[in-house]
């Protein structure tokens, strides 16, 4: 608003929330003073400073009797680094709850900068980042639009501001944008989870979990199958996943805690986890407890839900004997199988069959549409067989593999395949065949 007097103008700067009232208050005076009985007054409105005296007491008589808003909370953070943090956290963003507030992500201050904190009940996340706090506080914003925001915000600083009606403006260049937040007394804290840990670097546990992960079971009937089980000894560390018709296991030596440990995490948690884990040898922190893993990456804490029940005594079913073994390239095995998939996926059982007979294994599919064989060059030993399998259980081995070479270990056409490395025991793959009986 803009008061001008013959000596002196006088400027005062309100929100627009704030101004709406003034200046319905002005439109009913004005329309007063133009009004038929009014006009007589007019050449006493236009007088200068009576003019700036009555908008003063109109003003203060407002603001003396209006509130204005109070902030909540304000800081600036670099657009980058908050877009990098809130694709972190919102892999445990809820979708389509009954509690509305864990669609949100949690703000608030700490020493340490900015704390960002999302759980769906299963799985919380937590991250910290750099920044600036005018107005130290917490806030809960809807997380999916929020990431969408900022996501598409050019670099630079971002300041957000959240008002007591949770109301977060966020600007950033010339970009203003206001979104509703929730209450963040509502929403759930983090479980604590503390006890002994045990460190391994990143790029091991992210190898160990997408080598396995695959194999774990898509029917929620066995719930317990839909995780990876995890054991830790002293000197060892098995990540183990099945789901009745095929086996992946991982092993690594670790130095690990005292007590041994054997816990399940959901294959879901997991594969958030993998995609924070980092290619480095940085190292990550796990600790164990009867309900809970914590993991804290970096910046970065993790906290999930065990999965409850007793998982299948893998041990009991690994073949210790073999009748034929196959020495394989993994690529050229791979190729023929895929070539013949293109016919097994046009029949009812999408099978291929393996042919070893000496040194030469056959690669077989056949359907309604046609037929199709490969042979190639193999080392063996044992005995000649024929055995099918399911193609997409080979294929899915094959691509978690990265081996030149593979060693497949048999006992008969109706024993499940051991695929293992043709040195030491850091990977083992068990898949069932498939009877045939013309076979």
């Amino acid at each position: 608003f803009f008061f001008n007097d013959t000596a002196t103008t006088e400027i005062y700067t309100l929100s627009l929330h704030d101004a709406l009232p003034i200046c319905r208050l002005f439109w009913a005076l004005s329309s007063v003073i133009h009004s038929k009985k009014g006009r007589p007054r007019m050449a006493f409105w236009h007088l200068s400073r009576f003019s700036t005296v009555l908008r003063l007491l109109l003003l203060n008589v407002y603001t003396a009797t209006t509130p204005l808003e109070v902030i909540k909370m304000r800081f600036t953070c670099d657009t980058n680094e908050l877009n990098t943090a809130l694709s972190i956290v919102s892999r445990a963003l809820a979708v389509r709850s009954t509690k509305p507030i864990l669609e949100g992500i949690l703000f608030e201050s700490c020493d340490e900068g900015l704390r960002l904190t999302c759980t769906d009940l299963a799985l919380g996340i937590e991250t910290l980042l750099p920044a600036t706090f005018s107005e130290e506080g917490r806030a809960v914003l809807p997380g999916k639009l929020l990431c969408e925001i900022i996501r598409k915000l050019p670099g630079g600083p971002c300041d957000i501001t959240v008002g007591e009606r949770m109301q977060a403006t966020i600007r950033c260049a010339s970009i203003r944008t206001t979104i509703n937040g929730f209450d963040p007394v509502e929403y759930p804290e983090l479980p604590q989870v503390e006890g002994a840990s045990f460190e391994l670097p990143q790029n091991t546990l992210k190898d160990m979990v997408g080598r396995t992960l695959f194999a774990i079971a898509q029917d929620e009937s066995r719930p317990i199958l839909t995780g990876c089980l995890m054991e830790i000894s002293q000197t060892e560390m098995r990540v183990v996943a099945l789901d009745g018709y095929r086996l992946a296991l991982r092993k690594e030596n670790v130095v690990g805690p005292a007590e041994p440990i054997s816990a399940v995490v959901g294959g879901r948690v997991l594969g958030d986890i993998a995609k924070i884990l980092a290619d480095t040898e940085e190292n990550v922190s796990l600790c164990f407890t009867r309900s809970h893993v914590r993991m804290n990456i970096g910046q970065t804490r993790v906290v999930a839900r065990l999965l409850e029940g007793e998982f299948i005594r893998y041990r009991q079913i690994l073949p210790e004997e073999w009748q034929t073994r196959v020495t394989v390239d993994r690529a050229e095995l791979g190729s023929a199988i895929d070539r013949a998939s293109l016919i097994a996926r046009e029949g009812k059982t999408n099978l291929v069959c393996f042919k070893i007979d000496g040194e030469t294994l056959e690669v077989t599919s056949n359907s309604e549409t046609g037929d199709m064989e490969e042979k190639m060059q193999v080392s063996t030993e044992g005995k000649d067989l024929t055995i099918a399998f399911n193609v997409r259980y080979i294929t899915d081995v094959l691509k978690a593999l990265s081996d030149e070479q593979i060693v497949m270990r048999f006992n008969s056409n109706v024993s499940p395949c051991v695929i293992c490395p043709m040195e030491g025991e850091s990977y083992l793959y068990l898949v069932l065949p498939v009877r045939v009986f013309n076979a």
